[in-house]
């Protein structure tokens, strides 16, 4: 077994307040009632990670709606089927509520015999009855709105779990279902998801549609930080070669509750032959000593005398997978830690599955999109009796030199640090900028460390309950509009997702020597967010840019300071936070010009270099060199519209000789539209 590259991308630790587990008056945990405040909004987009309670939040609000609000019934879409258990009765009036959540069972119809065209007859049964709630799942209520219509449907609430399934394009049908209902507005809709940004970086919905839409967000952090039980969560990804079953358990702890889900047996990770591979773990794991007549699960005694109990959802044999899936839903797969030790699944064990004790979720291979893993991360992240650790592992292929498809390797490897960065900045506590001026102060709440606020320079400050931080900036410039302000406070992940999927900015990034850091944080970045929201003026784009940029390079700055800095790499609850305080001390000036001369992925490569062959580097880096970019005339504007800027600041034009290599490129702009001109005038 070779020496295994390990990459472990960001472990953040939680205080454990249990804070986010505990219940109100009227039975609400802490999401639940920050969403219940905002019953009255017709239109709500409710933002929580996995396992926060989104299901109930739900029932809390529709209740409300029918009983208060006039809203004749209420209608949930989910995703797939086994999702609408999360529906089914609750006693809600027992632990304080006004009124019981009830689901009358012919109107579950993700519970329902027969195909989609005999559930949508159902539904327009269920719109003439008198009863009050319907579960189904988004592809039974897309048919049943392209046959009866939106008109139907007026008065009622609808209810979309797993929003991040909705896209604005034109060829998502759900997408442009919701934009005839909003258009029409005689609905009432709550949309849910734990991951709002979509894995093929299309919008889920177009701006001038969510702008209509109050919006509750709970943040990892926060959701993280109350847990009783969870102190730290990891965040990793680890390169092999050859097979990975044969390497497997140099990422796979066996006395971790696991999760393992193998890749797509056409991706390039495959072994070619799923049930083989599933063999070979277990293989292995130890030796196999037969199958639980009870469960299906398989027994494999390890080489330390430990019997572990295996769940395979990988078998096609329905009656073998079907009797291991009915398995895991019985009650002691949530009380019994021991129940069952790994489970092995391909398509299946993702969203919407729950098993609390998980502590570990493996995935071979890179996923085709970042909402895929999140949601595998969310598989890891319930809070459990004993459970004090979680992590996530993406094991992939390194890129050979040597095969032809070294391009795909390249690709996939992008992916998976692109996924990470995302993630740094998911779980971090949330960041506020201000302006550094004379009139700033320190804000209530907001602890800004030992010397406390100091008016002469730039303070940072955190709020341990909110998991918030309020950093001042030099410079800083301030959205105008409500739309701007909005994607500032609330969807600045989002922002840095497209970033972070751009395919040219984090090849450049990564292994471009020449690159100027400004190039990807003001002109990328710039443009990304113009083609994003492209009804905002340049200065709402422009305070939108330094916000994103801002959020990003604190998070990969701390980072770096905390790989650096053995000390604080070691300490217990506040690692991350004490990472971007001592950089920041570290600073003279925190100023806007300064955070974007940081090339946002230079951490990120230092990781890679030393986890990955000089080969295996080389290879990359001459595929992405291959396509190294020309200036291009929109880019050329761009810089023309720095270099003005520089000019009023600092009274001449960019010096193309200068050492500065900014200022040397938005010379080079300025050269490339005035050779463009000539030749124009030249014929």
């Amino acid at each position: 077994m070779s020496e295994k590259k390990a990459i472990p991308s960001v472990t953040v630790n939680y205080k454990s307040t249990g804070s986010s587990k505990k219940s109100n008056e009227l039975g609400m945990r802490a999401m639940q009632e920050r969403a219940y405040e905002k019953r009255g909004e017709q239109y709500l987009l409710i933002k929580s990670p996995p396992a926060s309670g989104k299901s109930r939040a739900l029932m809390f609000i529709a209740l409300d709606k029918i009983y208060n609000q006039g809203i004749k019934q209420a209608i949930i879409a989910v995703p797939e089927k086994s999702i609408g258990s999360s529906f089914t009765d609750e006693p809600l009036s027992e632990f304080g509520f006004y009124y019981d959540w009830h689901v009358e069972p012919k109107w579950n119809l993700c519970n329902a015999p027969g195909e989609d065209g005999s559930k949508v007859n159902a539904v327009k049964t269920f719109l003439e009855s008198e009863d009050k709630v319907l579960v189904c799942t988004h592809s039974t209520f897309r048919f049943a709105l392209e046959r009866f219509g939106v008109a139907a449907f007026d008065d009622r609430l609808i209810a979309i779990d797993e929003f991040h399934h909705v896209s604005a394009e034109e060829d998502n049908v759900l997408g442009m279902q919701l934009k005839q209902l909003v258009a029409r507005d005689k609905v009432h809709i709550v949309a849910m998801t734990g991951s709002y940004f979509r894995g093929d970086a299309n919008p889920v919905l177009m701006p001038e549609d969510e702008a209509k839409f109050d919006t509750v967000t709970y943040t990892y952090y926060e959701q993280l930080n109350g847990y009783e039980y969870l102190k730290t969560l990891n965040i990793g990804y680890y390169f092999y070669s050859a097979a990975y079953a044969d390497e497997i358990l140099s990422v796979l702890n066996p006395n971790e509750k696991t999760i393992i889900h193998i890749p797509n047996v056409n991706s390039r990770e495959s072994m070619g032959d799923k049930i083989k591979e599933v063999n070979h773990i277990l293989h292995e794991l130890g030796e196999w000593q037969g199958v639980d007549p009870a469960t299906g699960f398989h027994l494999v005694k390890t080489p330390e005398g430990k019997t572990l109990r295996i769940a395979d959802l990988v078998d096609d044999d329905a009656s073998k997978r079907n009797k291991v899936s009915a398995a895991l839903k019985l009650p002691e797969a949530k009380k019994n830690r021991d129940y069952v030790d790994i489970i092995i699944a391909l398509g299946m064990a993702k969203e919407g599955f729950d098993w609390i004790w998980c502590e570990h979720a493996l995935t071979v291979g890179y996923r085709s999109s970042l909402t895929e893993i999140v949601q595998i991360i969310g598989r890891a992240t319930r809070d459990a009796p004993s459970k004090t650790h979680a992590r996530f592992t993406n094991l992939i292929a390194e890129p050979d030199a040597s095969e032809e498809t070294v391009t795909d390797a390249v690709n996939d490897t992008l992916k998976a640090i692109s996924a990470s960065l995302l993630m740094e900045q998911v779980l971090a506590p949330r960041f506020n900028f201000t302006p550094k001026n004379s009139t700033s102060g320190p804000v209530e709440g907001y602890n800004y460390g030992e010397g406390g606020y100091d008016p002469s320079k730039e303070n940072i400050g955190f709020n341990e309950d909110t998991g918030q931080y309020q950093i001042e900036i030099k410079g800083l410039s301030t959205p105008k509009s409500k739309d701007a302000q909005r994607i500032c406070q609330e969807d600045l992940n989002e922002v840095i997702a497209a970033f972070a999927q751009d395919k040219q900015t984090i090849e450049r990034g990564l292994f471009d020597e020449e690159v100027v850091p400004q190039e990807l944080t003001q002109i990328r970045m710039g443009k990304i967010i113009k083609d994003k929201y492209p009804e905002l003026d340049d200065e709402d784009v422009e305070a939108i840019r330094q916000h994103a940029i801002a959020a990003l390079n604190l998070t990969q700055k701390a980072k770096e300071t905390l790989n650096n800095d053995g000390e604080l790499r070691e300490k217990a609850n506040t690692a991350l936070i004490d990472g971007v305080r001592k950089f920041t001390m570290d600073v003279r000036d925190l100023d806007v010009d300064w955070i974007d001369s940081i090339n946002p992925f230079s951490e990120a490569y230092s990781i890679l270099s030393k986890a990955m062959t000089e080969q295996s580097l080389k290879a990359m880096a001459a595929v992405i060199s291959a396509k190294k970019p020309n200036i291009s005339l929109e880019e050329a504007r761009e810089l023309a519209k720095r270099a003005l800027k520089f000019k009023n600041e600092r009274g001449r034009l960019p010096d193309i000789k200068s050492v500065d290599p900014w200022e040397q490129r938005m010379a080079q702009g300025i050269a490339f539209l005035a050779r463009l001109k000539a030749e124009e005038k030249n014929g």
